[in-house]
C-alpha cells in the first residue's frame, strides 16, 4: 500500500439516547462532548448518514463556528469524518471562525450540500460552558424537522462511524489543502477562506455603502458604539464598519473572539450587554448595537441608551424598507414574525397591504416561506431580524438596515421609533425568562396549564387587576400549518388571547439538559398611551399570567432571571 495515502477507518461505537437536535441543533455542556466516548463522532456521523450517499459523494460542506471553547477540536474531527464519508470539499472559515449569517451566505454562494455550524449562540462558553452543533441544509438555513428527526433516529441506532484520523488541517493559512485518501479516486480538498469577504460582498450589494460611509465618517457623521461581546462578529465589525465605512476603531469594543467570551454571556440584551447600555447613557453616542456569540442576534440602542424592543425593530425596518436599495430592486413579497413576537409588524403589514405570516419560533419556518418567494423580511422577539438575502437571522444586516434608515430620514433612533408609535400605536411587549427550572416541575406546570386553558369553560373568563378587566377570547396550544408544503407543527406555545387583543404566551425552552427555561411573553396594544413604562403598563397582565400558571409556587422561583 502507498504510505502517502491516508487511511480510512471504520470504528465501532454505541448510541446515546439524548442526541435529538432542537430548534438550534444539539446543545450540551462542553464536558458532555469531552467525557462521553465518541459523543461528538456519533452525532457527526449521524449528520453525514442522513444525507444520501449519492448526494454526499464529492459534495461541498461548509464548516465554521463562533470561536467558543472546543471549536477547533470539533472541526478537526468533522474534517476527518467528512473525508471518510465521501465529501469532496470542505470550506472552513479562517481559524475555524465564521458567523452563522456568513455560513448561510457561503453555503448558498458555493452551492454546498450544507454546513455544520459550531455554536451555542448566546449561551456561555469556556470549559464549563455550552457547545452546540447545528446542521444547515443547501438553502443555507436550519434543517427542517424531517432532517433533524432522521439525524436523531440514526443516532439512536448507530453502530460505527468512518474517520480518517491521520488527516490534519492547518486552520491558520488561507488557501487550499489537498489530501489523498486510500480507495478514493480524487483528492479531498480543504479550503480555508477569509471569513468576512463573501458576506461583506453580499452586504455591499444590499446597502448603499456610500451613504452609510457618509453617515458614519462624513462631515456630519454620527457617533456609534458597537459591542461584539467577544463573539464571532468582532472581525466583521472591524472590517465592514471601521475599515470600509470609516468608523473610528474605538467605536467597536470587545471585538476579539474569545473561547469564553470574556467570562460573560454573549447575549445582546439589557441584562448581559449592560456595559454597552451604561456607556450610552451620557449621550456621547447616537447609536449603539450589540451582537451575540455567533452573530445572528442584535440589540439596537439610541442616544442615552434608548432601547428598541426587537418586535418594534422589525416593524420600523418594515415601514422604512425602501431605505434599503436591495428592496427597491426586489420589491417586498411578505412579512413574518414568530408567534410569541408582538403584533407591531402586523400593523405595518395591514397598512401596506403586504402579506403577514405568523410562524412558530425557529428560522427554518421563515426559510421555507423565503424559498417559495413569499417572504422578504422577518423577525423574532429574541433579538433576531433578517431578510431573504440568506436563510438565517442576521445581526449585522439589522444594524446596517437601521443605519440606512437613519441616513435617509436624518432623525435619531428615538424620534424614528416615537414617530412609528404615533403612526401605528404601540404594542407594549415583555418577556420573563425563568432559567434553570427543574425540568419535571416545568413540564408538569405546562401540562396542567394546557388542560386548564383548553377547557371550554376557560373562554369568556374575566380577570380583574386594579381598574383593568381582561376577558379571555381564545386560548390554545399554537399550531402552524405551513402554507408552502402543508406540514403541521403542533405544541408551539400556550396562548391566552383577550378581547382587547392582549396576549399571554407560555413556552418551554432549552429542555435538552436536566433544567429548562420557562418563558412568559406579554403583548398589549395601546393607541394613545405610547410613552409609558413597559413594565408598568404590562403589570396587570403579568399578575394574571403568574396567577393562572401559579409559576412561582410550581417552580419554587420568586422571580424571573431575565426580563426583556
Amino acid at each position: 500500500m502507498d504510505n502517502s495515502l491516508l487511511q480510512v477507518l471504520t470504528v465501532p461505537t454505541a448510541p446515546y439516547p439524548d442526541q435529538r437536535p432542537g430548534t438550534s441543533g444539539l446543545r450540551k455542556k462542553v464536558h458532555v462532548f469531552q467525557s462521553r466516548r465518541n459523543y461528538l463522532h456519533n452525532f457527526i456521523q449521524s449528520i453525514f448518514s442522513s444525507i444520501d450517499l449519492r448526494d454526499r459523494q464529492g459534495s461541498t460542506v461548509v464548516v465554521g463556528g463562533d470561536g467558543r471553547f472546543f471549536n477547533r477540536t470539533a472541526i478537526e474531527v468533522i474534517v476527518q469524518m467528512a473525508a471518510a464519508n465521501g465529501v469532496g470539499r470542505m470550506i472552513i472559515g479562517h481559524q475555524g471562525i465564521m458567523s452563522t449569517p456568513a455560513i448561510s451566505c457561503v453555503i448558498r454562494k458555493y452551492k454546498a450540500i450544507g454546513g455544520i455550524i459550531l455554536t451555542a449562540s448566546h449561551n456561555p462558553g469556556g470549559p464549563d460552558g455550552d457547545f452546540g452543533i447545528k446542521f444547515n441544509t443547501a438553502n443555507g438555513g436550519p434543517a427542517k424537522d424531517a432532517v433533524t428527526n432522521k439525524i436523531f433516529q440514526i443516532s439512536r441506532t448507530i453502530e460505527e462511524f468512518a474517520i480518517c484520523p491521520g488527516l490534519h488541517v492547518d486552520l491558520t493559512t488561507l488557501g487550499k489543502q489537498m489530501f489523498d485518501l486510500e480507495n478514493k479516486f480524487k483528492p479531498f480538498t480543504v479550503e480555508i477562506v477569509d471569513s468576512v469577504e463573501s458576506y461583506a460582498n453580499l452586504l455591499r450589494n444590499i446597502f448603499d455603502f456610500a451613504a452609510l460611509k457618509d453617515l458614519l465618517s462624513g462631515e456630519k457623521h454620527i457617533k456609534i458604539r458597537i459591542d461584539a461581546m467577544h463573539g464571532v462578529v468582532g472581525p466583521y465589525v472591524r472590517r465592514i464598519l471601521c475599515e470600509e465605512l470609516g468608523c473610528p476603531v474605538n467605536s467597536a469594543i470587545n471585538c476579539v473572539p474569545l473561547e469564553d467570551f470574556g467570562g460573560q454571556n454573549p447575549d445582546p440584551n439589557l441584562t448581559y450587554a449592560a456595559d454597552l447600555v451604561d456607556s450610552m447613557r451620557d449621550g456621547q453616542y447616537d447609536f449603539g448595537a450589540a451582537f451575540d456569540g455567533d452573530g445572528d442576534r442584535n440589540m439596537i440602542l439610541g442616544k442615552h441608551g434608548f432601547f428598541v424592543p426587537p418586535p418594534d425593530s422589525v416593524a420600523v425596518i418594515a415601514d422604512n424598507i425602501f431605505c434599503i436599495p436591495y428592496f427597491q430592486h426586489t420589491g417586498v413579497r411578505g412579512f413574518a414574525r414568530s408567534m410569541p413576537t408582538s403584533a407591531a409588524l402586523d400593523r405595518v403589514a395591514k397598512a401596506t397591504k403586504i402579506e403577514l405570516y405568523e410562524t412558530p419560533t425557529g428560522w427554518k419556518f421563515f426559510g421555507n416561506l423565503m424559498d417559495a418567494g413569499r417572504l422578504s423580511l422577518c423577525g423574532e422577539e429574541s433579538f433576531g431580524t433578517g431578510g431573504d438575502h440568506i436563510r438565517e437571522k442576521d445581526g449585522l444586516w439589522a444594524v446596517l438596515a437601521w443605519l440606512s434608515i437613519l441616513a435617509t430620514r436624518k432623525q435619531s433612533v428615538e424620534d424614528i421609533l416615537k414617530d412609528h408609535w404615533l403612526k401605528y400605536g404601540r404594542n407594549y411587549f415583555t418577556r420573563y425568562d425563568y432559567e434553570n427550572v427543574d425540568i419535571d416541575a416545568a413540564c408538569e406546570m405546562m401540562e396542567d396549564l394546557e388542560i386548564m386553558i383548553v377547557d371550554k369553560s376557560f373562554v369568556k373568563q374575566r380577570f380583574a387587576v386594579e381598574d383593568k378587566i381582561y376577558q379571555v377570547e381564545k386560548a390554545d396550544n399554537f399550531e402552524y400549518t405551513d402554507p408552502v408544503d402543508s406540514t403541521i407543527s403542533r405544541n408551539q406555545g400556550l396562548r391566552i388571547i383577550f378581547s382587547d387583543g392582549s396576549r399571554i404566551i407560555y413556552r418551554l425552552s432549552g429542555t435538552a439538559c436536566d433544567v429548562a427555561t420557562v418563558r412568559i411573553y406579554i403583548d398589549s396594544y395601546e393607541k394613545e398611551q405610547i410613552l409609558k413604562d413597559t413594565q408598568v403598563m404590562l403589570a396587570p397582565l403579568a399578575t394574571i399570567a403568574l396567577k393562572i400558571s401559579q409559576l412561582h409556587h410550581r417552580t419554587g422561583r420568586s422571580g424571573p432571571s431575565v426580563i426583556t
